[in-house]
């Protein structure tokens, strides 16, 4: 099972994502910042032979978006979460499937102002009340969190205390998602610092190991003891993000 930010799929499709993707072959890929309509991704990525794909777009064109790719026919999809503008912008979708149920988000990143802050953060208290309420269920979460978690998971935590994706206020949300019982599942198998998601574009970050771990598979504890696996496809280019995994049950 894979999760990428894309950065935008007509982008990343004239980047080699199909061969990669075919390449991989996994039972489910999430994708986030989709950035485009049903009627504007290419035929080829809607269409591929194995796959369902269920989309989520932004109402605003060329933004956000979330999508699935799954092997498996789910019981039931959920486009919307109840928080209206998380909704209107795409960033939630649940796949109820016969032995577990699978949640894709892609997180505000809450950094242009002080307002953009306030919704990622009033967001994070409503995700937290709604998995509360389903929290005994088996629960795969996945997606751009928008948030480093420890300062292991960025490579320069004492320059970036004050910065967005790493607030206090930011990374306590990580903390209650834990208290409700989920478990970081790269965690579960790397202990060591080094392993980034996410780089900026600027000043070569990536080329430098500059980077961020802000995308994550949580599951919750009674899916545990099935992962087998935990990683991160750092080599895999095309995104300011890069592909993460789990192999379960």
């Amino acid at each position: 099972m894979l999760s990428w930010n894309v950065n935008g799929i007509r982008a990343i499709e004239k980047k080699g994502f199909l061969e990669w993707f075919l390449k991989e072959k996994p039972d489910i890929l999430c994708l986030q910042e989709v950035r485009a309509e049903e009627d504007q991704i290419p035929q080829e990525l809607k269409k591929i032979f194995g796959y369902l794909v269920y989309f989520n777009p932004a109402q605003k064109k060329g933004y956000s978006g979330t999508a699935v790719y799954t092997k498996i026919k789910p019981e039931k999809i959920s486009t919307k979460i109840g928080f209206k503008q998380i909704d209107e912008e795409g960033r939630f979708l649940r796949l109820d499937f016969r032995n577990f149920i699978l949640i894709n988000l892609y997180i505000p990143n809450g950094g242009q102002n002080k307002e953009s802050l306030d919704y990622k953060l009033k967001f994070y208290d409503y995700l937290t009340k709604y998995l509360g309420k389903i929290k005994n269920k088996p629960i795969i979460l996945a997606g751009d969190f928008n948030v480093a978690h420890k300062e292991i998971d960025l490579a320069q935590p004492k320059e970036n205390q004050d910065s967005i994706m790493f607030t206090p206020k930011e990374r306590q949300q990580i903390d209650k998602m834990l208290d409700l019982g989920f478990v970081d599942t790269f965690r579960q198998f790397h202990k060591e610092g080094g392993n980034y998601t996410w780089w900026a574009y600027y000043s070569f970050a990536r080329q430098k190991g500059l980077g961020w771990r802000i995308d994550y598979f949580f599951t919750s504890e009674s899916l545990e003891k099935k992962l087998k696996k935990a990683f991160i496809l750092d080599k895999v280019m095309g995104s300011d993000h890069c592909p993460v995994g789990i192999e379960i049950f």
